[in-house]
């Protein structure tokens, strides 16, 4: 596959590295993105198996009576309102937060194809368990151990794919990662309306189990794939390092963007403690930016869409079957939209889908809010008719479409490609945990927010949209075609974030034209 040089007038001086885009460096970074898979499978699975009456009733009976009693005036809001039912959810997402921070020492020290094996090969363990419980306490050891699989695999995956792909093509590649994650969430949703019609009342059994098959590919794959230039460099290899450059960039004429790696990798090795470097003024613009991208990603309200799809559309008056149907549809918008995502983030830039897709989910929330409020008022009774139901999906579908092409991929490639090696492994994992954290937080209340705030939860997520795009407008400078090694020529050429840049922390070499 031929390619160009790679030029970038950011910040007012060219670099110019030499190389194109390879076969092999596209192929390996497709292998490495199928890490995706594992977290997008979880995210759309937990939501469908919660609707199921058979795993209600098996582990959440409680839930299930409230469920199937039509004579008890509850409101529509509070259903599924449980504490152990959502902790099923949510309690993978502090394991993956925990995990995060050790997966970060071995991403350092053994490389990152390592932390891939070792996140798949757990999260095999935890989905055999799955599969096979038979208590509320099985149940949760084995979400604790996909967490651990989703922690390591989350941390490693986008800073391999960002320090694999060359500058030109860096958002397209990274994005591959947010793309199997929606397809891991589309084929879920798939399984579990698959699963549903299985008549015996061990569909969700299937549902869970299958879950091996994406932990299978990760763990597979990641034996065959080489590790990065920059984490031989940082585990002292030179000359594997540079031998590894020149096969992924296609040719011999490396020796401009190597020079830059080793010195990025000297400049790691003096850093003995990067969670304490990370908090030095020269490195605040990239914990600001490592914590609250994956803190707003999550106050999006996404991963209500994505964790409760079925139980959402359920509780607005879905039949069973029309709940998991709808699931897959929002599924199928989320995959295809994705697309938009790869096709323009290196054309047009990572800010203009941060702006245009905030934009269109603020939207959305609103109207969803305003059309549930006038179906089921504040005391959540009423029905819905097929018209509203096909307009409240088609909302949500439009929803996630911006989310798919926005702050979806853009908060896993944007954090992975901003921060120097010397902190890189330390910023991916505050990124992972932030993620992780709200995740949980988000998963965990959801059904008790749902019961309380009632449609005004809608509002409450527009808000936070409403904010992170101001955040987003103000804040968050351009990256696109800029090396991985050369970012902080970014932050120095930015409004507010210059004055934490020192003069010695922006690379300039001979080849930078004035």
């Amino acid at each position: 596959m031929a390619g160009g040089g790679f030029v970038s007038d950011q910040g007012g001086r060219t670099v110019d590295y030499a190389g194109g885009i390879t076969a092999f460096v596209v192929v390996t970074c497709v292998v490495a993105a199928m890490g995706g898979l594992i977290f997008g499978y979880d995210i759309g699975i937990s939501g469908g198996v919660t609707s199921m009456e058979h795993f209600l009733r098996k582990f959440f009976p409680s839930v299930y009576r409230k469920m199937i009693d039509e004579t008890a005036r509850e409101s529509e809001y509070c259903k599924f309102d449980s504490e152990l039912l959502t902790l099923f959810t949510s309690s993978l997402y502090v394991a993956a937060l925990i995990a995060s921070f050790f997966a970060s020492a071995v991403t350092r020290a053994f490389g990152r194809k390592m932390s891939m094996f070792f996140g798949g090969l757990v999260f095999l363990f935890g989905s055999i368990l799955n599969g096979a419980a038979i208590n509320i306490e099985m149940l949760i050891i084995g979400r604790l151990l996909l967490g651990v699989g989703v922690g390591f695999a989350n941390q490693s995956v986008p800073v391999y794919l960002s320090e694999m792909a060359p500058a030109k093509i860096r958002g397209a590649l990274n994005i591959g990662f947010q793309m199997a994650i929606t397809i891991g969430i589309l084929f879920a949703n798939l399984v579990n309306y698959g699963t549903a019609q299985i008549k015996g009342g061990w569909g969700w059994r299937v549902s869970l189990g299958l879950a091996a098959v994406p932990a299978i590919m990760m763990t597979v794959g990641s034996v065959f794939l080489p590790d990065t230039p920059n984490s031989i460099l940082e585990r002292g290899y030179t000359d594997k390092a540079k031998q590894m450059l020149r096969k992924i960039r296609g040719t011999d004429n490396v020796d401009e963007e190597f020079k830059d790696l080793v010195d990025a990798s000297e400049a790691a090795k003096k850093v003995d403690h990067p969670w304490k470097n990370i908090l030095e003024p020269r490195y605040r613009p990239q914990l600001i930016i490592c914590i609250l991208i994956p803190f707003f990603q999550q106050l999006t309200g996404i991963n209500v869409i994505m964790f409760y799809a079925p139980v959402l559309f359920k509780t607005l008056g879905f039949g069973d079957n029309a709940s998991l149907m709808s699931a897959v549809i929002t599924g199928v918008v989320n995959v295809l939209a994705t697309f938009v995502s790869i096709f323009t983030v290196d054309k047009f830039g990572r800010r203009i889908l941060f702006l245009e897709g905030g934009a269109q989910m603020f939207i959305c929330q609103v109207a969803i809010g305003v059309l549930i409020s006038l179906t089921f008022g504040v005391s959540g009774e009423g029905t819905i008719t097929k018209g509203q139901a096909d307009l409240v999906l088609l909302l949500i579908c439009t929803y996630v479409a911006a989310f798919a092409w926005s702050w979806g991929p853009l908060g896993w490639l944007v954090p992975s490609e901003i921060c120097p090696l010397e902190i890189r492994s330390a910023g991916q994992a505050i990124n992972v945990s932030v993620n992780m954290l709200f995740t949980f937080f988000v998963a965990q209340v959801f059904l008790a927010m749902l019961c309380h705030l009632k449609f005004g939860l809608f509002f409450f997520f527009a808000v936070f949209v409403f904010i992170m795009t101001i955040f987003a407008f103000f804040f968050i400078p351009e990256t696109k075609n800029m090396p991985i090694e050369e970012m902080n020529r970014v932050w120095k050429a930015h409004w507010f974030w210059k004055k934490y840049i020192p003069d010695d922390a922006v690379n300039i070499s001979h080849r930078d034209n004035y």
